[in-house]
Parts: C-alpha cells; structure tokens; sequence
C-alpha cells in the first residue's frame, strides 16, 4: 500500500554572502550544489537572491515559500552575514538546514578565499543568541558533492520535522489499568506541536454501529482477501467486521484532523474491545500502519509518535512491539550461536498481538489472540477473539527506538540499531529474534534504569543517525544509545 499520511517535502537552496566578499563566490558554489544534486538525487529548487541584508533575507524566503518550499538548506557560499543568515530560521516556516563551503584550490585563496569554515561559528552562535532551532550535519562543511550528500540526508530529517508539526493524535479510551507505562502526560506533546485529540471507547463504537451497512464494505473485504490470498485467510466471514472498522477509522480520521494534515491513532483494544466490537482490530491496525497511518496498541499515545516518526523517516511501514520475552538457551544454541557473534543476552524477541503489516512478515495470516481467548472464550473456539495478524516478522536490518515523557512531562528517547535474525520463533502472535549488540547492558541501564515502556518502536532499516539529528532538533536533551564494550554508562556498576 502507498504511504498517504506522510508528507513530501520541497526542499530549496539559497545562498547567503557577506558584503565584503565578491557575492559570485556564493553564487556559483551554489549553482554547483544544485547540479551536484540534481544529478545524484532528483530535484532541488534553487532560490535565485542571494542574502547580503535583512531586506534581502525577506526576498528569499519569500520566493522560497512561494515556490512551495517546505524545506530550506541555508549555504554559505563565504563568512556569511550573521544576522540576515540566522533570521531565515525564524522567518521560513520549515525546517532549516545550514552548510558551509569547503575552500577549492589552493591556487585560489586570496581573491576566491571564501572564510565560510569560520562564518559557521558565527552562525552557529547567532542562531543560539535567538534561540533558533536548525539542522547542522556532524561537519557541515563541504564541497559542491559533499553538501549535495549533506542535503540528500537532511530530507528524511526535513520531512519528520514537518510531520509533526501538522500531526494529530487521536485516541480512544483511557490508557489500561495495569499498563501504566503507557501512562505518560500528554503536555509534552503540546512542547512539540502536536495536537492530540482524546476520546471514549462508546465514541468509537457508536461510530462503528453507524456503518453497519456501508456501502464501501465490500469493496473493503475484496481488497483484504486479495492481500491475505487463500493461505492467511481461514476466516473469511470475520472480513466484513473488520472492513467495517477500517472505515470507520479512515473516515474519523478525515473528519476529526481538523487543521491538522496528519493523524496517528492510539486505541484501546481489550479487554472490552473484542466483545462489543465481535473481533480483534490488529489486522485492521496493519493495514492502516502500511498506509502511514500508525495506529498503536493499548492507547500507547508515544507509541503512536514513534511510529509516525519511524514511518517519515524510513519512508516505509513501521510496527510497534513488546520487548516482550528473552530468546531460550536450546534455540539460540541451534539458531543462533554458530552463525552468528551474538551473545544469548544480545538477543530477545519482540512481539504484539498482530499489528505488525503482512509486508513486513516472512508469511502472515489472520489467527485469534491466544491469551484474550483463554480470558474471554475459555479456551475453546475462537470467535471474538479472532483477527489478529500473525508470523515470523521478515529477517533484515532494523531500528528499535521510542519518544517518551516521564511522569514529570520531560521527555527522553533512546536509539538501537540492530537487526531481526533469520531463525524461527516457534511462537505465536507477530514476533521475531532481534539481535542488538550490547542488548543486555542496554537493557538493563537504559530500558529498566531510565524506566522506559516494553513498547518500542521498530523502523525497517537502520535509521539511527536520522532519528538522533530529529531528536536533537526537537530539543531532546536526554536520548540514549546502546553503548559499545568499554563505554560505560553512567549508573554501570564498573566492577560488575
């Protein structure tokens, strides 16, 4: 399925130069980052004013923001002029990323000495002084190809950042009783500019009842038997229920996003769900996810924010999954130990009920939720609590990571790069073995020491640097890493 809840980004160049320099040192470095990139990446619109004063800074975002610039990269061709450079951050309504030119020939450093290694600092500490946010890559200056990479790798960044700035949660039900970790104040969202939307489970079932005999229903249920085919789908009669609630999501979404441009829900699904509603809504949760509209378990409100940020980074379906059970000596001796350098506490499975998308599953089908049926049905033929997606999740690279407030409404976020190991789980529900390095020490004094939920947000692909350079952008001061042999963390007990 196409990604429709995401946005795509126009990202724009202009260049800026100190009076006392020649302007067409500034000009014709920029020309040669639009050609750089245009021929490695795709398009680049490229603004034609070039920012000596504050009236020319005016110009050029204007021009900008009527080209339909959502993005802005700010070159300095040479020093820079400190003022009019750092007010484009204010003035831009986007994301801003600021680079520097690289000096070219040795040949050319009296009248072609652009000084712009020296103007980044300058830049760097006006932007401070205004407490402007910007986007500086770990060394920000470069060559025509260099800066073309720079902004080739700002556009994952770009595109988050403004996701959430048009991004509304919607939820539906309290947060679970004993599921406090999915408990969290939801004013940091607001620091964000995220808007949220709370609602009742009755809202979303009197919603539901209102499309009993909607039309659409059909069409709904061939495309679901047309992506599950003959082999994921033993339970043909239970589509039209769940064709019913995709509906009745996408059309909440549609008339509930207000001035918003973007939506993630966090829904409650048990214990009471699968008996008003007559199933389970995991499938229905992975169809959404796989059009980008995330859809998070157990009204997990930072789980759905992490999704939609691993969604607009990867550009791709995203899960969200219980670091759920460690991995049994018998199948990491078999599976595991010999094929790989990981150690057993290296390794741990990740799993939910059945939200992680088909495309994402090595073979999925739709089954029933094994422990609401034991609560719910007593163990014995499944009805309501059927509609769970499940199987192995796919091998490959991943990214484990979450966005979080602590009760005190401050928020912290970690990163893990790791992968999901080829070896089956022999278990149900949607889950795979994910290997990380240094797992154990990662768990143990950031997962459990920083008290961070069993929920983690995966993204398909190794993503670590984008969402660091995201998370420093919003402000994030606390973002923790799983640190290599030899790097202890701060409460790791050395002699342990």
């Amino acid at each position: 399925m196409a990604l429709v809840n995401i946005p795509q980004v126009k990202c724009g160049i202009l260049s800026v130069s100190r009076d006392c320099f020649v302007i067409s040192l500034s000009e014709n470095r920029r020309q040669a980052i639009v050609r750089a990139y245009t021929k490695e990446y795709g398009d680049l619109y490229e603004v034609k004013k070039t920012v000596e004063n504050e009236a020319d800074m005016l110009t050029a975002v204007a021009e900008a923001k009527q080209a339909g610039c959502n993005a802005l990269v700010v070159f300095l061709g040479n020093f820079g002029p400190e003022t009019p450079e750092t007010l484009i951050a204010r003035e831009f309504d986007g994301p801003v990323m600021y680079v520097a030119a690289a000096e070219e020939k040795g040949s050319s450093l009296i009248n072609g000495r652009g000084d712009a290694y020296c103007g980044m600092l300058n830049c760097s500490y006006n932007l401070g002084l205004r407490k402007l946010r910007a986007f500086i890559p770990e060394y920000p200056v470069g060559t025509a190809a260099d800066i073309a990479g720079m902004i080739a790798e700002f556009q994952p960044v770009a595109r988050t950042l403004i996701g959430l700035a048009g991004l509304k949660i919607i939820t539906f039900g309290p947060r679970p009783q004993d599921f406090f970790a999915c408990n969290a104040p939801i004013k940091p969202l607001y620091d964000l500019g995220v808007e949220i939307e709370e609602n009742s489970e009755l809202d979303l079932l009197v919603s539901y009842r209102a499309h009993k005999d909607d039309k659409r229903i059909a069409d709904v249920v061939r495309d679901m038997t047309e992506e599950l085919g003959t082999t994921g789908n033993p339970y043909p009669d239970l589509l039209p229920r769940m064709a019913q609630y995709e509906l009745t999501l996408l059309d909440w979404a549609e008339s509930h996003k207000g001035a918003r441009q973007y939506v993630a829900f966090a829904n409650k699904c048990w214990p009471a769900f699968p008996s008003e509603f007559g199933f389970e809504p995991c499938y229905v949760n992975s169809r959404l996810v796989s059009r980008g509209i995330p859809v998070a378990c157990e009204v997990d409100i930072y789980g759905a924010l992490s999704e939609y940020i691993g969604t607009c980074v990867s550009n791709d379906a995203v899960t969200l999954l219980d670091i759920n059970n460690s991995v049994p000596q018998d199948t990491y001796q078999k599976e595991i130990q010999k094929k790989t350098d990981y150690t057993i506490e290296d390794t741990f499975m990740g799993f939910h009920c059945g939200n992680t998308p088909l495309c994402k599953l090595k073979q999925g089908g739709i089954k029933y939720q094994l422990i609401q049926n034991r609560l719910l049905e007593n163990g014995g033929e499944p009805d309501i609590t059927r509609g769970t997606l499940e199987g192995d999740i796919a091998a490959g690279e991943i990214t484990f990571f979450r966005l979080q407030s602590t009760a005190g409404a401050e928020l912290k976020a970690y990163i893990a790069e790791g992968e999901v190991l080829p070896a089956a789980t022999n278990s149900f529900g949607g889950i795979g073995i994910f290997a990380i390095p240094e797992m154990g020490r990662f768990y143990r004094h950031v997962l459990i020491a920083k008290r961070f939920p069993h929920h983690g947000a995966v993204a398909f692909g190794h993503f670590g640097k984008a969402l660091w350079s995201i998370f420093q952008y919003l402000g994030i001061e606390d973002v923790s890493f799983n640190q290599p042999k030899g790097m202890l963390y701060k409460n790791e007990n050395p002699f342990a």
